[in-house]
């Protein structure tokens, strides 16, 4: 049992030797502070893509080419008005609606920059909601486009800002050129949370046909609406296998290939499982070679203090009382360790948060659950507990005789 008198005197030993404890303790928290960053933006990632899966709904299939660049931007693999016709007449497919997206020239006033303009399929309002849910995002500002609004635009978020793609914030109103044609803006979505998709340009599809002078779109993907969730998969092998019949290509020879919005979102989070826990793997190493340091420390100070433990048991101080001290000691260095560590990584994480979130990418925001501080602060004081336990038996089994009479 730990007494007042144990940890009164551990505290008092760490005291004393200043220095020492505090290179130990800084060699632990450094690991716990790495962990507690990457663990936060983690589990930050984590609650972004659940978001976006609830979000879109599980009722949704992904239809994308093969190609070597970006979707929709290679030719050689195109999706075409007939794809979304052949999975319209898909039995099991309610619905069907597709985006493009293409690089453009735009300029406002003496500025110009090279953004992405994307189609939407404002012909049909059930086309629309289909695209819209796949942005996961809702109008902050104006209205969406409509029928013949073939010279209005609606922006990504990043317009609104000063210095965010132009100079001066865009508003409702406001004109400007895509590859020399004029459009008025009526619309503005909501900040999405990265550079690339707040700073997209969105018209309607024969605009996108003037602009890009093709009236045949190379969409860059299809999505298609299931009427029952259950079913999804065998919709799904059935999607693919109307589309492989409708291109002419054998089984295994698609161009093409579709996922559930679910499949979508589950690679999205093995990938980022496997980034973290590699990061995480690093830090903990880091944390073990500090639990190493710790085990020296132990060791240091009980050769520095051999007499001092055979007085203590000359006086009658039991084997588990001298274990309980030095115990307590790499425990404490442990437990200080991983305050430390937590508030610094809190700190780091915070002022990362908010820069990331200043340069555009506001999905790349840290999480901070009572669990991750409680893991971090457990997970440091066992560190330093375990690390001290060879050190703390030894020194418990020590004879007072030889203790007293070593130089």
């Amino acid at each position: 049992m730990i007494s007042k008198e144990n940890f009164s005197y551990a505290t008092k030993n760490l005291m004393n030797r200043k220095l020492r404890s505090a290179l130990t303790i800084i060699s632990i928290f450094v690991g716990i502070s790495t962990i507690f960053i990457f663990v936060s933006f983690g589990l930050g990632l984590f609650t972004y893509i659940n978001d976006i899966s609830s979000d879109i709904g599980t009722d949704k299939l992904i239809v994308q080419a093969r190609g070597i660049g970006a979707p929709g931007s290679d030719d050689t693999f195109r999706l075409e008005e007939s794809d979304i016709e052949t999975l319209e007449k898909t039995r099991g497919v309610e619905n069907a609606a597709a985006m493009a997206f293409t690089g453009a020239e735009v300029e406002k006033g003496d500025q110009t920059k090279y953004v992405y303009v994307v189609s939407l399929p404002v012909e049909d309002k059930d086309d629309l909601d289909l695209s819209m849910s796949l942005m996961t995002v809702d109008l902050m500002e104006g209205r969406n486009l409509d029928k013949g609004d073939d010279s209005r635009v609606v922006l990504g978020y990043r317009y609104t800002l000063e210095n965010g793609v132009f100079r001066k914030p865009s508003g409702l109103g406001d004109k400007f050129t895509i590859n020399d044609q004029d459009f008025t803006i009526v619309g503005i979505f909501e900040e999405i949370g990265n550079p690339s998709d707040d700073s997209n340009i969105y018209i309607t599809e024969d605009a996108y046909k003037e602009l890009t002078e093709d009236d045949n779109i190379n969409y860059a993907m299809i999505l298609a609406q299931v009427d029952d969730v259950s079913r999804i998969e065998e919709i799904r092998e059935r999607a693919k296998k109307n589309m492989r019949k409708d291109r002419g290509l054998e089984e295994g020879k698609e161009d093409f290939f579709i996922q559930s919005a679910a499949q979508l979102i589950e690679s999205f989070a093995i990938v980022l499982n496997i980034v973290v826990g590699f990061i995480i793997l690093i830090a903990v190493i880091s944390v073990v070679v500090s639990a190493i340091n710790t085990a020296n420390t132990m060791f240091t100070s009980i050769l520095e203090r051999t007499k001092e433990i055979g007085i203590l048991k000359a006086i009658g101080a039991q084997n588990m009382e001298i274990l309980t001290v030095f115990l307590l000691e790499s425990s404490i260095l442990g437990f200080l360790a991983g305050i430390i560590g937590i508030i610094v990584g809190v700190s780091l994480s915070y002022m990362g948060g908010v820069i990331l979130d200043n340069l555009g990418w506001g999905f790349l925001k840290p999480s901070f659950p009572l669990v991750l501080f409680i893991g971090c602060l457990v997970f440091a004081t066992l560190v330093g507990t375990i690390s001290g336990m060879i050190p703390a038996f030894n020194a418990s089994r020590q004879k007072p005789v030889d203790s007293l009479r070593y130089e």
